[in-house]
C-alpha cells in the first residue's frame, strides 16, 4: 500500500516552481509550499509529484546522448555464432550474431527486458532465459526453441527463480525458486525435452505443462545452482549468507541429498575461524575436484582447488593475492583455466594452460571491465563482454589457437562523435581516520570536462554497499561532463568491495556512519581542487547509495546544493521490516538486526528519516513502485517528511519499474528530469 503522497489528488505548484528558479538554484528551500501542495501528474506509468517538465532544450540534447546501445555476450551457439542481448526497441532482448560484426538477428520480442540466458549443449540448442514483470524481480524461467521460435514458461509464474544450469546432455535444466515459503530457495530440475513434448500450443508467456522432476528441499538455505558435473550426476550449489560468508554443496538429484564441501579448510588442513567468501566455482573436467575462488585465509579472493576424494584444498598458483579474482572459467576439455582479476577497478584477463603449465596474458583488450566470461564447448574460444569508460559495452571472443581477440559487436553510441567522450581518472583522497599509520586513502573515479574550470561537481555514490564503482561507459555521465560542464566523482567509500575483506567490513553494523564521513572528507578534497567549484556540489546515489546521498544531505547540507536519491533507503528499520522476505537475513548481516533493541536504536539514530529536519536543500527522489529490495514506502516517507518540514522535494515514480528504471522511455524521462534538476542547481 502506498502512502498518501501519491494516493491523494494534489494541486498546482509548477508555475510557482518556475517563478522561483533563482532561489532554488541558490540552494535555499523555496517558499512554494506556502502556495499549496505540489502538482501530481500521471503520464502513462509515470507519476510526476512536484516534478516540473524537463527543460526542452536540455531534453533535446540528451536524446542524442541516450540514443546509443550496448551489447552483452550471453553464450555460444552450436553453429559458432553468439547469443547476445541488446536493445533495438525499448528494452533489451536476445539476439543471434552469426559472424564477427555481423547483423544482429532478434530472437525474443517482449515488452519486458530479458535477463540472463544459457544455451543448451548440442542438439536443438534451446535457450533458457529469465524475465520478470515490471521490475518485480520474480523472474520466470523461459525456454526458447529455435526450431519453431516458440517460447515456453517452465516456472510457476509467481515466485522468484534464477541460477540457470544445463546438464551436459542438454535434456535437464536446473534452477532455484522460492515457491515453498517465499524465503528459502529449493533446487528444481526440469526435464526440458518432456516439457517441449507436453506443451501443445502455449502463448509466448504461457506456462507449459512441465512438472519439475525434482525439488531438492533447501532446508532453510538459499542455495543456487552453479553447474552440473561432467557426467551429469551431480549439481554444484552455492549458499550465500552474506558478502563475506559463503558455502558450497554438491547435490545428488537422483537421491535428493546435499553434501556440504569443506571449503573453509585451507591447504594446511586447518579450518578457518573466520567466515569465508566464495565466488566462482566449477567442477574439474574429470569431475574429481572443484576449482573455486575464495578469500580463505587472506584479504583477497584467489583460486583454490578442492580434491573431492580427500576433502583437502590446495593453492595451485602461489604468491600473495594483491587483488580479487572475480571470475573463473574451466574449459570443458580441462586444458585451460581463464580468470579475471579486479586490479584497482580495471579487469585483467589471464589464461593458464594446465597441461603445459604456462600462463598467457592476452594483449590488445580494451581497457575496462570484463564480465560474462565463458568457454565454448571445444575449449578453443573464450567469450566475454568488455565495458570501457569511453565506449559502450560489446561482445568479444578470444581465439586461443591464434591468440587473437575478435570483436563480435560494435554498438552504436548514437549520433555523436566518440572523440567527445572524456577519459576517466583514478584518484585517491585522504579521509578522516588512519590505516597502517597513515591517513586512509579512498579511491575514486573522476570524469572532468575538457573546458576550463571551476566546474560544478556531482558526487555519484554506488549502491550495495557491497559493490564497487568501476570505469564503465555511461552516456549520461558523458552528457553531464560535455553538455552541463559537471565534473563527476564516483567514490568507493569504505564498505566497497575490491579492496580487501577488511575494507569491505569497515562499515558494518555500528560503523555505518563512518562511510558517510568519507563523503565529508571528499568534500574537503573537492574544495582543494582548483578546477572544481566547491560551492556547487550535488550528491546522488541509488539504493544504498540513495541512503548515502540522503545522509550526506543531513550531515553536510551546508556544503551541498542538493541531492538525488534513486530507490534509496531512508530508514533502516522500516527498510529491514519491509524488504522482500527472501532478502531480509542477508541485509541484516550487513546493516544489523533491527529486532535487537540496541541495534534498532542505532539504526533509527543514523537513518535520514529521523534527521530529515536537517535536509534544507532541494531533493530529487526516484522510485520504481514494484521494487522488491527497497520498497516504495522508503521514498514516499522521506518526501512526505521533507514537505512537512517545508522542504523542496521532486518525486518521480514508475508503476512498471522496480529497483531502477530499465525501460528506455521511463529511463529517458528520469534522466531528463535529473539533468533539469542539475541544471537548475548549477545556476
Amino acid at each position: 500500500m502506498h502512502s498518501p503522497i501519491i494516493a491523494r489528488p494534489l494541486h498546482a505548484l509548477l508555475t510557482v516552481l518556475l517563478a522561483t528558479t533563482a532561489a532554488f538554484a541558490a540552494g535555499a528551500a523555496p517558499a512554494a509550499e506556502a502556495a499549496g501542495t505540489p502538482t501530481r501528474v500521471e503520464r502513462g506509468n509515470l507519476i510526476l509529484d512536484g516534478v516540473p517538465d524537463p527543460d526542452p532544450v536540455l531534453a533535446a540534447k540528451l536524446d542524442d546522448w541516450l540514443a546509443g546501445r550496448g551489447a552483452t555476450f550471453r553464450d555460444f551457439l552450436p553453429d559458432g555464432g553468439l547469443l547476445i542481448s541488446t536493445r533495438f526497441g525499448d528494452v533489451e532482448q536476445l539476439h543471434r550474431v552469426a559472424t564477427p560484426l555481423g547483423a544482429r538477428e532478434q530472437l525474443t520480442f517482449f515488452a519486458e527486458p530479458v535477463g540472463s540466458a544459457r544455451v543448451a549443449p548440442g542438439g536443438e540448442a534451446a535457450i533458457a532465459f529469465l524475465k520478470d514483470r515490471g521490475g518485480d524481480e520474480n523472474a520466470q524461467v523461459h525456454l526458447y526453441r529455435p526450431a519453431d521460435r516458440r517460447v515456453l514458461r517452465l516456472s510457476d509464474g509467481r515466485s522468484l527463480h534464477g541460477g540457470l544450469a544445463w546438464s551436459p546432455d542438454g535434456r535437464r535444466l536446473a534452477f532455484h525458486g522460492n515457491a515453498r515459503n517465499g524465503v528459502d530457495y529449493d533446487i528444481y530440475v526440469a526435464d526440458v525435452a518432456a516439457a517441449g513434448a507436453a506443451a501443445t500450443s502455449p502463448g509466448p508467456d504461457a506456462a507449459s505443462t512441465v512438472t519439475p522432476l525434482l525439488a531438492i528441499a533447501a532446508l532453510n538455505r538459499q542455495l543456487r545452482p552453479i553447474e552440473w558435473s561432467p557426467d551429469g550426476t551431480r549439481l554444484l550449489l552455492r549458499q550465500d549468507i552474506s558478502v563475506n560468508d559463503s558455502h558450497l554443496f554438491v547435490a545428488d538429484p537422483a537421491g535428493g541429498t546435499l553434501t556440504q564441501l569443506p571449503t573453509n579448510t585451507g591447504p594446511d588442513g586447518r579450518p578457518s575461524r573466520d567466515s569465508v567468501a566464495i565466488g566462482a566455482a566449477h567442477f574439474s573436467a574429470d569431475g574429481s575436484g572443484i576449482w573455486f575462488v575464495s578469500d580463505l585465509g587472506g584479504e583477497f579472493a584467489r583460486i583454490l582447488y578442492l580434491d573431492l576424494a580427500s576433502g583437502t584444498s590446495r593453492e595451485p598458483f602461489t604468491g600473495a593475492a594483491q587483488w580479487d579474482v572475480e571470475d573463473l572459467q574451466v574449459s570443458a576439455d580441462g586444458r585451460w583455466l581463464a580468470w579475471v582479476t579486479n586490479v584497482d577497478g580495471l579487469s585483467q584477463l589471464t589464461l593458464y594452460d594446465l597441461g603445459a603449465r604456462r600462463e598467457l596474458r592476452p594483449t590488445g583488450l580494451p581497457q575496462g571491465v570484463i564480465s560474462n566470461l565463458r568457454f565454448d564447448r571445444s575449449g578453443r574460444r573464450l567469450g566475454m563482454t568488455i565495458d570501457g569508460p569511453q565506449a559502450p559495452r560489446d561482445a568479444f571472443v578470444f581465439e586461443l589457437e591464434r591468440s587473437e581477440l575478435v570483436r563480435w559487436t560494435h554498438s552504436e553510441a548514437g549520433p555523436l562523435d566518440p572523440a567527445r567522450f572524456v577519459p576517466v581518472q583514478l584518484v585517491r583522497y585522504p579521509t578522516w581516520d588512519h590505516s597502517g599509520g597513515q591517513a586512509r586513502q579512498i579511491p575514486a573515479w573522476v570524469w572532468r570536462p575538457r573546458t576550463p574550470g571551476p566546474h560544478p561537481v556531482l558526487i555519484d555514490i554506488h549502491g550495495g554497499p557491497e559493490a564497487q564503482a568501476r570505469p564503465t561507459f555511461s552516456a549520461f555521465t558523458q552528457f553531464l561532463v560535455n553538455e552541463l560542464g559537471y565534473a563527476v566523482v564516483q567514490p568507493n567509500v569504505r564498505g566497497s568491495t575490491g579492496y580487501g575483506r577488511s575494507y569491505t567490513r569497515l562499515d558494518n553494523g555500528a560503523l555505518r556512519g563512518d562511510a558517510v564521513r568519507d563523503i565529508g572528507s571528499l568534500l574537503v578534497w573537492i574544495a582543494a581542487q582548483r578546477d572544481f567549484d566547491s560551492q556547487r556540489v550535488v550528491v546522488a546515489g541509488g539504493s544504498y547509495g540513495g541512503f548515502m546521498s540522503l545522509a550526506s544531505m543531513v550531515n553536510y547540507g551546508d556544503r551541498l546544493r542538493g541531492g538525488v536519491s534513486v530507490v534509496g533507503i531512508s530508514n533502516f528499520v522500516s527498510f529491514l521490516q519491509n524488504t522482500s522476505a527472501y532478502r531480509r537475513d542477508l541485509r541484516r548481516a550487513e546493516y544489523g538486526d533491527e529486532r535487537e533493541p540496541r541495534m534498532r536504536a542505532q539504526l533509527q539514530r543514523i537513518s535520514p528519516l529521523t534527521n530529515a529536519a536537517m535536509i534544507r536543500k532541494p531533493l530529487l527522489v526516484v522510485q520504481g513502485l514494484n521494487d522488491p529490495r527497497v520498497p516504495a514506502s522508503e521514498s514516499e516517507q522521506i518526501v512526505q517528511k521533507l514537505r512537512t518540514n517545508r522542504g523542496e522535494a521532486w518525486y518521480l515514480a514508475a508503476r512498471d519499474e522496480g529497483h531502477g528504471f530499465r525501460k528506455k522511455p521511463n529511463r529517458d524521462f528520469y534522466l531528463k528530469t535529473f539533468a533539469t534538476f542539475l541544471a537548475r542547481l548549477k545556476e
